[in-house]
């Protein structure tokens, strides 16, 4: 994965309405009125966010007939699990020394 598409995915990820949308995708296909439903905004604002998700890969949409389902494509999410876990060391180690000094102070309470 380039970095201009983990900006991308990132930059998708980083609305609330858009992972709303994503989670339900998660569920199966879905319309972009069955989308917008639970959603406060219009329909023209649902399909920018539509096209936020596209342009990063997350979602793709077809036509068959008159129905355009959109699905949710979760490679892109993939590569975020993939670089994030590149620096689960930093904060597992974090909590390891956090749990040490923890463990610390509490013998020492213990010897008061």
């Amino acid at each position: 994965m380039t970095t201009d598409q983990l900006s991308a995915t990132f930059a998708a990820l980083a609305d609330p309405t858009r992972r709303a949308i994503l989670a339900r995708l998660a569920t199966g296909e879905a319309s972009v009125n069955e989308l917008a439903e639970p959603f406060p905004v219009s329909l023209q604002a649902i399909s920018k966010h539509l096209k936020v998700l596209e342009r990063a890969g997350l979602i793709s949409r077809s036509r068959t007939a008159q129905w355009r389902p959109c699905r949710l494509e979760a490679a892109p999410l993939g590569d975020v699990a993939d670089w994030v876990e590149r620096y689960r060391r930093f904060w597992e180690g974090g909590f390891d020394r956090m749990e040490q000094h923890l463990a610390e102070l509490q013998k020492g309470e213990r010897n008061d």
